[in-house]
């Protein structure tokens, strides 16, 4: 099969032929039809992810059909549509246990712990508690989008967020994750601040539904900015980046009793990023963090997209194939663009 494969880290993944993966007897391979390009990937690709072995393939939402299953794999047949969270759970630990899948102690992720899917086909470990299936209907483009960015942002929204109805919500970076984050809550009625150094991305946070936006590259202060225009601060605040920056500015944006929210990925020369905790302390702030949702949560945000209530399909851009991969890998990190790219392994 062709895959984008990494050799070094930081230096540019190249396509070529390796060999495709069988099964393992609790899993699946799937043929995927489209995966997106995420700033995680990026993040893996530049040797931030200490689960990341050379040579690699990234590659972590995906949709496609099952093309080969284990035999020890029952819900699942060859021919299924079917999509995957990122966490790819054991099942079987105490959190699994509880239903927080999510965070596993014993979770895999392809493009991650192990070989992803920027390729035509990528294996998937223990199917039966993991996959999800993908209406028909659906685009596997759109199912694509589900699998990170947009699941992640429902959950940072929905389950963390415990977003209301007219509250202010401030989402600090409108790349895919933020997108969803705002489509999400203006969709539960909230009211939307979009946060972002980039007019393009804020014009489509503002077909997103955000009813306020925040240019950060023409503001001195883009927490004082979002206190002013939600009169007070956020109720709810998400930094869908991942920098010290947005981090900060998201909890220093909060109203008392505040929530943050931590969804983007937060590396840094020290392995720690400074948090605002005299601001959390004082106000009495929540700061949280979210970590992808689990493949039993889908249903209800499946339902949201299916009545047309939520529309992911909006959010993909920009469609290229395998060749044209490592190019866009590689320019996430200076130019992370607007809305999701997603990759079809077969162009």
């Amino acid at each position: 099969m062709r895959a984008v494969v990494v050799e070094r880290f930081g230096v540019p993944a190249e396509v070529r032929e390796v060999a495709a993966p069988e099964p393992a007897g609790h899993g699946v391979v799937v043929r995927v039809e489209a995966t997106g390009l995420c700033r995680s990937d990026w993040h893996g690709w530049q040797g931030h992810d200490p689960d990341i072995t050379l040579p690699h393939v990234p590659g972590h939402e995906l949709a496609g059909v099952v093309a080969a299953v284990g035999d020890r794999v029952s819900r699942w047949r060859t021919g299924d549509r079917v999509t995957v969270p990122f966490v790819c759970a054991c099942g079987s630990c105490a959190a699994c246990a509880a239903g927080d899948q999510q965070v596993c102690e014993r979770q895999t992720q392809p493009g991650f712990t192990h070989w992803g899917s920027f390729a035509q086909y990528v294996a998937l470990d223990r199917a039966d508690v993991n996959l999800v299936a993908v209406p028909e209907g659906m685009a596997f483009g759109t199912a694509a989008a589900l699998g990170c960015r947009f699941a992640t942002a429902f959950r940072a929204v929905v389950r963390q967020g415990r977003v209301v109805a007219g509250e202010w919500v401030a989402v600090h970076g409108c790349g895919g994750v933020g997108l969803s984050a705002v489509m999400i809550a203006a969709a539960a009625g909230a009211r939307v601040v979009a946060v972002d150094v980039s007019p393009g991305a804020l014009e489509l946070a503002r077909g997103c539904g955000a009813v306020r936006c925040v240019d950060a590259s023409e503001v001195g202060d883009t927490a004082a900015a979002v206190r002013e225009v939600t009169g007070g601060g956020a109720h709810l605040s998400l930094d869908a980046l991942g920098s010290p920056v947005t981090c900060a500015a998201s909890v220093n944006g909060l109203r008392r009793r505040g929530r943050h929210i931590q969804v983007g990925l937060l590396p840094s020369d020290t392995g720690t990023t400074p948090v605002p905790m005299a601001r959390a302390i004082a106000l009495e702030l929540e700061i949280l963090g979210s970590h992808g949702m689990a493949a039993h949560d889908y249903p209800a945000m499946l339902e949201l997209v299916g009545a047309g209530v939520l529309r992911p399909d909006l959010l993909v851009t920009t469609e290229i194939g395998l060749d044209a991969a490592p190019g866009a890998l590689a320019a996430m990190g200076s130019a992370p663009g607007a809305g999701l790219t997603v990759i079809n392994p077969w162009r």
